[in-house]
């Protein structure tokens, strides 16, 4: 493949469309969580879970406030790289970079899964070639072309919506009289809901991502802020239904800390139980896997770019416009946990912390933004009064101090020294590249 010289953001097409974007984020959002964390949020606050869906929301875009008045200001070629280096400053680029990197680690996560729910089906099949297959597919359709790569995913969420459509459809009907009374509704109380809601946030968040493909966008200062807000809601709203049936057909009893599947089996017919399992379960998985392997390059390609990371990385190929280098070296971070029996749900839970502490951070330096982009500050749809952005400000932060507090409590002894010894190395790492002078930051944001 033939290569540009020079490396830059600005090589990337600017093909993605509102509905492309809206498809990635949805993809994104609806993965293992809904099929995983049901029985598990049920058991918290019983039939109140639909409620709890829709506060999880709710949670989700007070943090992503932020990030809405930001994406709706300036196009980020280098998505929340860029943010983090425009709000907060050029040595946090490279700690960003490097906790960027240690987080996407657990990339292999959605293929081991889909394996697994594949497993089910076709029991005997080996399941390291199975996620073998089906990470490479999504290798090559993301390195033949971001717009390839959305095509396939445009199609797997229209499958994937008819799935869970007909769960809602052949489940709600069945769902028993009395839903919202009994000792069964808020048993935990509002303690118990918002602790459910607090959980369920890890299954209606993921639509920031959006922001990574800010240099491949048509009309990202437009489209991206839309479908964040949107695909979160919508998603809720779906999850809120399939939650409803979740809880109310079967005694709850039966159904407290047991996956989607047992609900699905009991009111689906045999051959729609398989089409809700392979287009439901298994094309969730999937589309969180194309999406990621779509956006995790391209903070990381502007790192390059900048010099945090030599910039042979971050090479471009000519006729399809992908950073094939960085594409390829995920992948192979992606194989490693296959074919080596990693304790990948170790490695989720660790970065998990990391990247809400980024999203803290992140918010409290958006108060910056009039003063580091004055002009486009100006003319942004979503400029507010000084008062309402430190509001906003404030209440994403402690938003997103609430949600590390939660996640340090359960984390084990080990992950909590874990987090921070990664959390220095990050630190050491970008003073001492700094000084290397191999740092010469570009400006990776411009009027869109």
């Amino acid at each position: 493949m033939t290569e540009h010289k020079k490396v830059s953001t600005k090589d990337l097409k600017r093909v993605l469309t509102r509905g492309d974007l809206m498809s990635i984020a949805v993809g994104q959002i609806i993965g293992a969580g809904i099929f995983a964390l049901v029985g598990v949020a049920i058991g918290m606050t019983g039939k109140s879970v639909n409620i709890a869906f829709m506060i999880a929301a709710l949670f989700v875009i007070i943090m992503a406030f932020t990030q809405i008045l930001i994406s709706g200001t300036v196009r980020l070629r280098g998505g929340l790289y860029t943010q983090a280096a425009l709000l907060v400053g050029e040595r946090f680029a490279g700690f960003y970079t490097i906790i960027y990197i240690i987080s996407n680690i657990a990339i292999a996560m959605y293929a081991l899964s889909f394996a697994d729910y594949f497993l089910a089906l076709v029991p005997g099949i080996n399941s390291k070639l199975i996620a073998f297959i089906i990470l490479t597919i999504f290798y090559l359709a993301n390195l033949f072309g971001v717009k390839e790569a959305a095509r396939v995913q445009n199609a797997m969420v229209i499958i994937m919506a008819i799935a869970l459509t007909l769960f809602i459809a052949y489940g709600m009907p069945k769902v028993e009289p009395g839903y919202f009374s009994g000792v069964d509704f808020m048993p935990g109380g509002i303690t118990g809901l918002l602790s459910a809601a607090t959980l369920l946030t890890f299954a209606t968040g993921g639509a920031a991502v959006i922001m990574n493909f800010g240099a491949e966008a048509k009309n990202p200062t437009k489209d991206i802020p839309i479908v964040l807000i949107v695909s979160t809601v919508g998603v809720a709203i779906i999850y809120a239904f399939m939650a409803t049936v979740a809880a109310g057909v079967l005694p709850i009893s039966e159904v407290v800390n047991q996956p989607l599947t047992v609900v699905a089996l009991e009111v689906l017919p045999y051959p729609l139980y398989v089409f809700f399992v392979v287009g439901g379960a298994m094309f969730a998985l999937a589309t969180t896997l194309n999406a990621t392997l779509g956006w995790v390059t391209k903070p990381v390609l502007q790192a390059c770019v900048d010099g945090w990371l030599p910039k042979s990385l971050g090479a471009v190929n000519e006729k399809f416009k992908t950073p094939h280098v960085l594409l390829t070296i995920f992948f192979v971070i992606g194989l490693i946990p296959i074919f080596t029996n990693w304790n990948i749900s170790g490695i989720a839970n660790f970065s998990l912390i990391l990247n809400n502490i980024i999203a803290l951070v992140l918010s409290i330096a958006t108060v910056r933004l009039p003063k580091v982009l004055p002009e486009l500050w100006e003319k942004s749809r979503f400029r507010t009064s000084t008062t309402l952005l430190w509001t906003i400000s404030i209440v994403a932060t402690l938003t997103s101090a609430l949600q590390v507090y939660l996640l340090f409590q359960d984390l084990s002894k080990t992950l909590v020294i874990g987090n921070i010894v990664l959390l220095i190395f990050a630190s050491l790492f970008a003073v001492w590249r700094y000084k290397s002078g191999k740092v010469q930051m570009e400006v990776s944001y411009e009027e869109a």
